[in-house]
């Protein structure tokens, strides 16, 4: 159906199990969705084959489509394995060992046997260059070429690919490490080069140097998987414009993804969180806890009052699961989640104490949950599903993989006879435990941010989510929970949601009481056109740019700052008065309480620059109906905790569901790419959008 004007847009979330696709035709509204598992030794061959299969299905060509937005796992899933490039490290002389030293703090002060993160780079790949920046920004020694030829034999000798620029202070003065930049790339101008003046130009030298380091590590990787993906769709006539999914819920073109491949580490989560945030829009909930399940894990985040937390800094590939502290510091502003190891392929054991454990180790695509029949031999969460009733043997993936419920229950003999219980207790113990985990990561995130999730809704997503999320609700006390349409693929819906939007932050610090306000100006001007340059180039006009105005700011003495969001109308009149109440009414809502004799400081200034929120029409049929016979696809033995025992439950097809009507639970509602499980007294009702909306008891 090719024609000249190009009618489609496509989001594409490669997970850690399965690969998501989501089409909307944007005139009309229709939509069409599509989900596999993961190719893992080539995801891109996994999403064109995806495409390839939708497009068919629809009758249009890949030159129809005018953009595809596009969001990875490849970037975590490679620190978390390491398995990124081999990279060298050059820092100031003296500055060897800051990764190792870190903060000097233990995330768990009772464990004699704490394992921090090992470093991405090895302390026999850093070397150091004599050279030195003062805090000030006043260049104390220059950097010496001679000295630098040792460095690029050991580059050479070690078969090095990537490299990572740690200056001190190079926040404040850059010229250092742009002149040894300009040096290695004249003698290697295919070395892939990462400085921390461009990666994190911020104060606090070992996150900084942890972040840079970071993306040196996968910038090969992802340069040469977005090359790859790029030649495959123009071999198939995709012309259009090929964006990457950021972390911190914009979107950013392919070369901005190349050069800070760490940008998009969460790509994929904030899909999510950006759909859950579409769908309350549209309703008058404000306060929304965003849980998204898959294969491999769970993402939760807080909605509040209609705007999507987000945070300045991340932890990636911890060692502890719930420990700040024990995972590599990333600087850069972030959709604020907590990331748990609880999926589908979450693995079951019998620990060393004879406790039954999940996870956060999982048996990913390949091979699978047992039950998917493709090698795996390891009980998961699915195929404790699985024996549970919930999933449907015969309509996983709308029948595209068959389960074997007898292969499930065999697997779990084992941990059935170590902990005396039967087959059905043993996978809702299993069921159970997840559960527990989700829901006290949950709260913990929560309550860390001041908020009690009990008066929020919960939107659940994702392939497990609708089966987990109604015991979950129930776990956190939350009586409102709400299933979107396409609640398998709504991680790839989310980025259609989604807007161009680029980060930018400098250090500068001071007293408010002696700003340089002419500095303060300069700093926030490059920054603002900065943003303009690569949101101009991308194609939006002058008149859709919006800026953001942040700083990081304290009561002078303290160690740790506050996010503060601050009109530039202060910065432009010189108004310290207004800098000073604009902190402390931030500061209040906070801690509840404020100091009326502390001198407050700024030390990072950070302007968000991005274009409009883009225009999502989906149409969502608006059917008006009561249930009727051929919404009921039959019955369905279902184990449920609240009656110790299996029910004969009823099951629904979710593409006959109309606006109005109303299920009483127990119930199974099946779609394509996922199922809904409620309890007994819960009540489900269809919404106009066609979401169902829950009230748990």
């Amino acid at each position: 159906m090719s024609g000249n004007k190009k009618l489609l847009k496509l989001g594409v979330d490669i997970g850690g199990t399965f690969t998501d696709v989501f089409l909307t035709e944007v005139n009309s509204g229709k939509y069409w969705i599509g989900k596999k598992l993961t190719t893992h030794k080539d995801p891109s061959s996994g999403v064109i084959g995806l495409i390839k299969e939708l497009l068919k299905k629809t009758g249009y060509d890949l030159s129809d489509i005018f953009q595809i937005i596009h969001g990875t796992t490849l970037i975590s899933n490679a620190i978390i394995e390491r398995k990124g490039a081999k990279t060298a490290l050059i820092v100031t002389e003296g500055f060897k060992d800051i990764l190792e030293i870190g903060r000097e703090l233990r995330f768990e002060m009772d464990d004699l046997y704490i394992e921090k993160p090992v470093p991405l780079v090895p302390r026999s790949l850093r070397v150091s260059i004599k050279e030195r920046i003062l805090s000030n920004g006043s260049v104390y020694i220059k950097p010496n070429r001679k000295h630098l030829n040792k460095i690029i034999k050991f580059l050479k000798q070690n078969e090095i690919c990537s490299v990572a620029l740690c200056f001190l202070h190079s926040y404040s003065n850059s010229i250092n490490e742009e002149t040894v930049s300009g040096w290695l790339k004249d003698k290697f101008p295919d070395l892939n080069l990462s400085m921390s003046c461009k990666v994190s130009p911020q104060i606090r030298e070992f996150e900084r140097m942890s972040t840079t380091v970071a993306n040196a590590y996968v910038q090969p990787l992802i340069e040469k998987y977005l090359k790859n993906l790029e030649d495959k769709l123009k071999k198939l006539n995709f012309d259009g414009l090929l964006y990457l999914m950021l972390s911190n819920g914009g979107i950013c073109t392919l070369d901005y993804a190349t050069k800070y491949p760490i940008k998009i580490l969460e790509s994929g989560p904030a899909g999510g969180a950006l759909a859950a945030k579409y769908h309350i829009n549209k309703s008058a909930k404000k306060n929304v806890l965003s849980f998204d399940m898959g294969g491999t894990t769970a993402k939760i985040c807080l909605i509040n009052n209609g705007q999507i937390m987000t945070s300045n800094e991340f932890e990636a590939a911890r060692e502890y699961r719930f420990k700040k502290g024990s995972g590599i510091p990333i600087l850069g502003r972030v959709v604020d989640m907590i990331e748990i190891g609880a999926g589908g392929g979450s693995i079951a054991r019998i620990d060393e104490l004879g406790l039954l454990k999940v996870g956060p180790d999982s048996s990913g695509s390949n091979p699978g949950p047992i039950c998917y029949g493709n090698g795996g031999k390891k009980p998961t969460v699915t195929d404790a599903d699985l024996i549970l009733g919930y999933l449907n043997p015969d309509y996983f993936l709308g029948g595209e993989i068959k389960l074997d419920l007898e292969a499930a229950k065999k697997t779990f003999e084992d941990i059935s006879q170590k902990l005396n219980i039967s087959i059905s207790e043993a996978a809702w113990g299993v069921h159970e435990i997840v559960n527990e985990n989700m829901a006290n990561a949950a709260k913990i995130h929560a309550t860390e941010r001041g908020k009690d999730v009990r008066s929020f809704t919960m939107v659940a997503f994702g392939g497990a989510g609708p089966v987990h999320s109604y015991k979950l609700s129930q776990l956190m006390d939350i009586s409102n929970l709400v299933i979107p349409p396409y609640a398998g693929v709504t991680s790839a819906f989310g980025f259609l949601c989604a807007p161009l939007c680029f980060d930018f932050v400098s250090t500068y610090r001071s007293d408010i009481n002696n700003i340089n306000w002419e500095k303060t100006k300069n700093i926030l001007n490059k920054m603002k056109q900065n943003g303009f340059d690569i949101l101009f180039e991308a194609g939006i006009k002058k008149k859709d740019i919006k800026y953001e105005l942040n700083c990081d700011m304290r009561y002078v003495g303290q160690s740790h700052e506050i996010n503060v969001k601050t009109p530039f109308s202060i910065i432009e009149n010189n108004n310290k008065e207004k800098f000073k109440i604009n902190f402390e009414k931030e500061y209040l809502r906070q801690f509840s309480k404020k100091s009326s004799n502390m001198s407050i400081e700024v030390l990072n200034w950070r302007i968000i620059a991005s274009s409009n929120y883009p225009s999502i029409k989906i149409d969502s049929l608006n059917k008006t109906g009561n249930i009727n016979n051929s919404c009921l696809k039959g019955y369905r033995n279902a184990y449920f905790r609240e009656n110790k025992k299996y029910l004969n439950t009823p099951v629904y097809d979710r593409y006959k569901l109309s606006y109005g009507t109303i299920i009483k639970g127990p119930a199974i509602i099946e779609e394509h790419e996922s199922t809904t499980v409620i309890g007994p007294k819960s009540i489900l009702k269809v919404d106009s959008s066609l979401n169902l909306n829950i009230k748990i008891k």
